[in-house]
This record gives C-alpha cells, structure tokens and sequence, in this order.
C-alpha cells in the first residue's frame, strides 16, 4: 500500500481593474489598492490600471486616494474589479512655516500670519517677486519698480519710522536677505542723490521655485528674528523633492509682452513753442555770436534765433520759419550752421517707448527616496524693456536636497546662484 500526500502551498489568484473619477470619469494615477487585512499592496499606473495578486481566502480590496472616498469591495469569485471614486470634502488644518523653517498649525500661533500659496504667485509673470505679492496680502504695499531689473519696496502695515527703513525683513528657507537696494552709493541715494538703481536681492528670486510664503505681521513675531523683524517677516519656503516619488521633470516656457498705455499721457498742444529761455548758443565756435549767427557780418540775432521771449506761459508759433535750433550749435550734427523749420515734431513723446518683452525658460528635476530627496532646477529670463537700449538677462541655478540620517537626525541642504545683468538701467535722485 503506497501513501501520498499533496500539500498547496500560497495559493493566489491575480486580479485586475481600473480606477477612474467620477467627476469626469478620468483615470487615477497613484491609487492606493491594498489587500484587506494584509500588508499586500500596489498603486495604479499612469492610465489608472492596477493588477494585484490575492491570496485565495482574501476578502475584499480597499482603494484610497487623496482627496476620494475610501472604498472596500468584496472580492468573491472575480478576476476584473473596476472602481470609480467618488471625491470628498476634509478640511484640513492650516500649516504654517515660522522660524527657523519649524511648521505649525496656523491657529497654534500667538500673532499673525497671512500664507500666499506659490501658484498663485507665479500665476501671473512678472520679473520681480516682491511686484507680484502685490494685492495678494490684506495690510501689505508694494510699490513697485518702474524700470526694467528695478528694485520694489513693500511695507506691511504702512511706515513706522521717518529715518529708518520701513522694509520688512525677508527669510529664504531659514536665511535672513535685506531687501535694499543693491547700490555701493545706496547711502547717498537715500539722501535723494543721483545714482543707478540695480534691483535688491529678493527680486532676482525666480517665482518657479517658490512654494509658499508666509507673512508675520504682529509685534510677536519680532521675538523670532530680532529687532530686524520689526517692520514684520516675510518667509519664503523653496520647493523641495518629495519623498518615496519618482523622477520627475517640469519644463516651463513664457513670453511676456507689454504695452504703454496711451491714455495715461497728457495731450500736447503742437502750436505754439516753449517760452521764456535764453536760447541755444555754442560760445566756443568761432565767428558766431548772438548778433551774427550765421557769420555774414550783418546784426541777425532776432530774425534767426528760436523765438523763446514772447511769453513766459508759450513761446512763438511753430509756423515753420527757419531758425537755428539746438542741433545747429553741434558740429556733429547734420544740421550744423543751418537754419531748419521751427515746426511741431512729427511724432510725440509716446514714440520714445517700445513694447516690453520677457522670455522666461526653465526646467527642475526632483525626486526621492524613503531616506533622500532632491531638486535641482535652472531657469533663464531675458527681457527687453520699454525704454529704449534697456535689456536684463538673469540666470538662476537651484538646488535643495535631504537626507534623514537616523530617524530624529535629519541633514538638508539648499544653494541658489543667481546671475544678473542689466542694460541702460535709469537713475534716481537728482545731480
């Protein structure tokens, strides 16, 4: 007589479906399907798609996924399970970004706090971080720079002193950056002295890498930063690489284009020339002098002079009588020693200004792992400006990564390099 025996060891069966949204019936990408009861899990691929193997007394499959209903459905004797999740509403607490990068529920605080999500920033593209918080914080002014790769100013709560800087303090990722202008002659500009505005170090921040900014306004949050603080704080959180995600690469290209409005001129009377002054004369050329301009030995002084002494409030009619102008008196100019029409110019002053233009470019790579993440993103805007001969070029390189060292030691780095370089920036002040 002869024995046997047959023994079945982790017997599975696979099974398979297909997650979808029931708003618009989209497939979920990164859906959580795991086995009930078990440790035994996946998510769906890109096209919602999932496959999974079960063992033979499982009961039911749960599916999850940020922001749907957590479904559980039995499994019985089916090979193709499909869902569809319905979306739901949590309100969740509010977290904010303090001192020294600490998160912490916005209602835990003592004083307060406006956040500005980083999308709603970069929303609308500016060359300037501090022009685009402006109208986006309750309390907060902005004026802005009105020339190209200029610096902006923002107050929180109005000024507060006559002789000091009224500025709030920023804080990139933990590091306090004076929001002043970046001038060796700052000193004598403040005094309303003539000197060349290049920008202050916050405005060269490029806006694809903010991912939040949380603004401290009340006297307590001086306490976090020093007396520097107490104009308020304004703290600017970086985007970061995510744990356990996958490589990932965003490319983002704009053009920017703009326009002088023209209704935002005065209008220009063309009949009559300016008033008193004493003229235009060039005491270094020989053989002309305010009573013989044009060297002939005969008194001419009123017959071509630009007729500026008929009154203070106009001068003569611009009726085309010739006249030696301001480009008589030059050597270099075509019209030296000529008398040319004293007529309104054909084109007024909006044909001085052009089109702005800015093209902006830039691509970030990030990922990680359970322990790692990283990110590393360049970006490059060029920008022509409305005034003509006015151009800036910027280069922004970013990098950020983390590693958690032992479970309470975690180690986190982040450099930015920024290289900026303008042309026919205009001056401030008076000479």
């Amino acid at each position: 007589m002869a024995l046997g025996t047959l023994t079945l060891f982790g017997q599975s069966r696979e099974i398979t479906g297909t997650v979808t949204g029931a708003d618009d019936g989209a497939p979920l990408p990164g859906v959580s399907v795991s086995v009930k009861g078990t440790s035994i899990g996946t998510i769906t691929d890109m096209n919602g798609f999932y496959s999974i193997d079960v063992p033979q007394n499982s009961e039911a499959l749960m599916f999850s996924f940020v922001g749907m209903a957590t479904q559980e459905l039995a499994l019985d004797n089916q090979s193709e399970i499909n869902v569809i999740l319905e979306s739901t509403s949590m309100e969740l607490d509010e977290v904010v970004v303090t001192a020294l990068g600490v998160s912490r529920e916005k209602k835990s605080l003592g004083y307060a706090v406006q956040e500005v999500d980083g999308e709603a920033v970069n929303k609308v593209k500016t060359d300037n971080l501090v022009n685009a918080l402006s109208g986006k914080i309750a309390g907060v002014q902005v004026k802005m720079a009105n020339n190209i790769g200029g610096s902006s100013n923002i107050l929180i709560r109005g000024s507060s002193s006559l002789f000091q800087s009224n500025q709030a303090m920023f804080v990139v990722d933990g590091v306090p950056i004076s929001n002043s202008m970046t001038n060796k002659d700052y000193g004598a500009q403040a005094q309303g002295r003539q000197a060349y505005d290049y920008g202050n170090a916050v405005s060269d921040l490029d806006l694809n890498d903010i991912e939040s900014i949380s603004v401290l306004k009340g006297a307590a949050a001086t306490a976090l930063y020093g007396s520097r603080a107490a104009n308020g704080v304004i703290i600017i959180t970086s985007k970061k690489g995510k744990p356990s995600s996958k490589l990932g690469v965003t490319i983002n290209s704009n053009v920017t284009v703009g326009v002088i409005d023209p209704s935002t001129f005065p209008k220009f009377q063309t009949k009559y020339g300016a008033g008193y002054d004493p003229g235009w004369h060039n005491s270094d050329l020989p053989g002309l002098d305010w009573d013989d301009i044009n060297g002939d030995g005969l008194e001419d002084t009123d017959k071509y002079l630009v007729p500026y002494y008929d009154d203070a409030s106009r001068g003569g009619p611009l009726d085309g009588t010739l006249v030696y102008q301001y480009d008589a008196w030059l050597p270099e100019s075509e019209n030296f020693g000529i008398p040319t029409p004293y007529s309104a110019p054909e084109n007024g002053p909006l044909s001085y200004f052009n089109n702005s233009v800015s093209l902006s470019n830039s691509i970030d790579v990030s990922g990680g792992t359970e322990k790692t993440t990283y990110r590393m993103a360049y970006s490059n805007r060029s920008a022509t400006g409305i005034y003509p001969n006015s151009s800036l070029m910027r280069n922004n390189f970013t990098f950020s990564g983390s590693h958690n060292v032992v479970k309470s030691l975690k180690v986190s780095s982040s450099v930015q390099y920024i290289n900026s370089k303008g042309k026919g920036r205009n001056s401030t002040g008076y000479s």
